[in-house]
């Protein structure tokens, strides 16, 4: 018998070699959040979801992430467990699950701000209270991942806050909004806010064939709840602004035509120095991407601009 080869070694042939596996390829999706960026200003749209260029994180952003991972974490818990002093005892461990997760977003926060940043999470989470009785119910889902495919080949991505359905079957979609905005970008805000819950409807509509009965906005800054209960037609309609916003995506996408639209909402761009609005000069295009991960940045940074 002869000797096993260095390959075989003394126990018979060597193990196949394992390579790791390729990360599957995500197709250009759109997401609430890039959908209204495009709405805005298509310049917008390109520096953020096809140049992903970097922007400042704001403390808002960044204490919206925190209570987000709380109150997530918060319904973890069984219901009885869910009281307040839970709830903001879960701010801190909160805070380093952000820290971990996204570095760069607090990496400029010393330990005065960091401290007056938990304080205001905390009051967040405390405030919540006043909204809403987490003992009382069980939430279907926390922090939902919704991909789904519209009939044109649309692809719609995002994360829901929460999901609610009662005994009876009707559906509720949950958002926390945790920051302010300035009282001349309120009534925007609030657009931009309701046109989020209604694309979240449109897609739990088109994955699971259910009609959400009620979009619900939690304000926990200001203690207030907006309720809003969509229609089967209204949706519908809606499906159709979606399919020709990502159709107007693709075209700009195609020739790299993503042009500036200006807006009093310019003031809270980050990006001015690049617009051709404000004299400047965008990079050189990338072209259009074949893959790209243009999930809900609000999974991550969990509050929105101020406008």
């Amino acid at each position: 018998m002869s000797e096993p080869t260095e390959q075989e070694g003394a126990s018979g042939p060597a193990p196949p070699v394992r390579r790791p596996a390729e990360p599957p390829v995500r197709r250009p999706a759109l997401s609430p959040s890039r959908a209204a960026d495009f709405k805005q200003c298509p310049l917008l749209y390109r520096f953020r979801a096809i140049d992903r260029l970097p922007e400042p994180s704001s403390t808002a952003q960044v204490r919206g992430s925190i209570v987000h991972a709380a109150l997530e974490q918060l319904y973890a818990l069984p219901a009885a467990q869910r009281v307040p002093e839970t709830a903001v005892s879960l701010v801190a461990p909160a805070w380093e699950r952000v820290v971990t997760e996204q570095p760069s977003l607090t990496e400029d926060i010393d330990a005065e701000l960091r401290a007056e940043m938990l304080d205001q999470a905390r009051a967040l989470v405390s405030g919540y209270y006043r909204l809403e009785d987490p003992t009382r119910f069980e939430p279907q889902s926390c922090e939902q991942r919704v991909e789904v495919e519209l009939a044109d080949g649309t692809l719609l991505r995002g994360f829901i806050d929460r999901i609610d359905v009662a005994p009876t079957g009707e559906l509720r979609v949950v958002d926390y909004k945790t920051g302010k905005a300035p009282p001349e970008a309120r009534a925007l805000a609030e657009f931009k806010a309701m046109f989020q819950m209604k694309f979240y409807a449109v897609a739990l509509l088109r994955a699971h064939g259910v009609l959400a009965t009620r979009l619900r906005l939690l304000y926990l800054a200001d203690g207030q709840v907006l309720d809003y209960a969509p229609d089967l037609d209204e949706l519908q309609r809606f499906e159709k602004t979606l399919m020709a916003i990502w159709r107007a995506i693709q075209t700009a996408g195609a020739s790299g035509d993503f042009r500036p639209s200006q807006s009093r909402l310019c003031n809270w761009c980050a990006h001015q120095s690049l617009c051709p609005a404000f004299g400047g000069t965008p990079p050189p295009y990338p072209g259009w991407p074949e893959a790209l991960d243009d999930g809900d940045p609000d999974s991550v940074l969990r509050a929105e601009p101020a406008a």
